[in-house]
């Protein structure tokens, strides 16, 4: 049994990652998939492993809130422009998935520039702002959202770690 436990863990560790990677909810997702491992194989998956994924989960959103939010703000983005930095981010991401076919950093390096020219296309033409403070805006975006997406991966592989170390230890 132990060995079927494993296998799902593993796919969903790496579906969570590739999720998270391409911005989607990859922490979530491991999260809630070890709620349902708790409760068809407790003596694999504890309830004290997912709440230590809900709150990695938590944890990163609240790190990319934050994250995005002061990167646009903090170089005079508009509320607009955080929203075409978002929508940037989501598109970027899943061309640079395709465009460069390098695990993760195809990713990173689409959703990044994504959210950069989100922003500032948002606010060039939807705020009517100079391309001066557009571009401004847009790589305030961009480094917020690297600065974020890099500690979302992070916390992604520390609840991999968690989720896989406990199924271990709980099977050995």
């Amino acid at each position: 049994m132990i060995w079927v436990v494993l296998s799902i863990v593993f796919v969903i560790v790496m579906v969570g990652m590739a999720m998270t990677a391409i911005t989607l909810p990859g922490i979530w997702t491991m999260a809630a998939c070890s709620a349902l491992l708790a409760l068809r194989v407790p003596e694999y998956v504890g309830w004290w492993t997912v709440g230590a994924l809900f709150a990695i989960a938590a944890t990163s959103e609240f790190v990319d809130f934050i994250a995005s939010a002061l990167g646009v703000k903090r170089m005079g983005g508009s509320r607009a422009g955080a929203i075409g930095s978002v929508i940037g981010t989501l598109a970027g991401a899943i061309l640079g998935t395709f465009m460069i076919p390098i695990p993760i950093v195809g990713s990173i390096a689409g959703g990044v520039l994504g959210a950069g020219l989100g922003a500032f296309i948002v606010e060039r033409s939807v705020e009517n702002r100079s391309i001066k403070d557009s571009v401004r805006s847009g790589s305030g975006a961009a480094m917020g959202r690297l600065v974020s997406m890099v500690i979302k991966l992070m916390l992604a592989g520390a609840a991999s770690a968690v989720l896989v170390t406990m199924v271990l230890y709980n099977a050995f």
